[in-house]
């Protein structure tokens, strides 16, 4: 416990270091150049201690949790006594054998995804500026499902040991196919949608995922392989959200049509 509390100090101690060029910049700023006091500075002062607080604790429960979580995951799914249960183990698995792993990876994606707090704030600003039309709930499962995809397809790759560019270029010459066909109100939405997935709650897990699992597949390297799995993360929401305007669009479209042929 006093090992845990010294480490949670000099992570506190890191914390406020690396907060502390943001404060420099803000209250510089408001001084020297637009020259008037800080509005409410004793509730921006109590903002930033909690602001400092919460990333100390989340680095802290990132060390001792999430990334060995991750690792941990993707050693027990791995493992060959695991995926031959009861069976003979070959010499040689193959990428069929891993099929475990491309599920807890699509849905680890699609979990984290939908607590991702960025994502949520996202969603609330798009519901709001355009009346209704976008709805928090589709914004937050169109964006989960893409990254669900990214994930799963991400871990194929890493236990394939095929180049990451290939997929990368086929994924970014489809998001551009999609662009040109896409609802104009929704593009730059989809565009952000796949910045935002890549936040406090997805990248831990998602990384520590890629790390342990090209650490323990046979033949793969950790620093080649591993990495490579927040790209299909940010890549594959910007497709399924473009996917779902267009059907939402599609789908709208066709009632309509049916509407004016009832009523002819």
């Amino acid at each position: 416990m006093t090992a845990l509390l010294i480490h949670l100090w000099h992570v506190t101690l890191g914390t406020v270091l690396d907060v502390l060029p943001i404060v420099i910049i803000i209250f510089g700023f408001q001084g020297l150049v637009i020259r008037r006091p800080v509005p409410n500075l004793k509730k921006v002062a109590t903002g930033f201690v909690y602001v400092l607080l919460g990333l100390a604790f989340f680095l802290v429960g990132l060390e001792e949790a999430l990334f060995p979580l991750g690792d941990l995951m993707a050693k027990q799914l791995t493992d060959p006594v695991f995926i031959y249960a009861g069976r003979s183990i070959p010499d040689i698995l193959h990428w069929q054998d891993y099929k475990w792993v491309y599920a807890f990876a699509a849905a680890i994606g699609f979990a984290t995804t939908v607590a991702e707090p960025a994502l949520i704030a996202v969603a609330i600003k798009a519901q709001d500026v355009s009346g209704g039309t976008i709805s928090v709930w589709g914004l937050r499962v169109a964006v989960a499902v893409g990254v669900a995809i990214g994930i799963a397809l991400g871990t194929y790759r890493i236990v394939s040991g095929t180049p990451l560019h290939y997929y990368i270029i086929a994924g970014y010459v489809l998001v551009i196919f999609q662009t040109g066909y896409a609802p104009k109100s929704i593009i730059a939405l989809a565009y952000d949608s796949g910045g935002v997935t890549t936040s406090t709650v997805t990248v831990p897990l998602v990384t520590a995922l890629g790390l342990g699992l090209a650490g323990t597949v046979p033949g793969r390297s950790v620093l080649i392989d591993g990495f490579g799995l927040i790209a299909f993360a940010s890549l594959f929401p910007m497709i399924t959200v473009m996917g779902y305007a267009q059907l939402s669009h599609w789908w709208t479209s066709r009632n309509d049509i049916s509407s004016d042929n009832t009523g002819d």
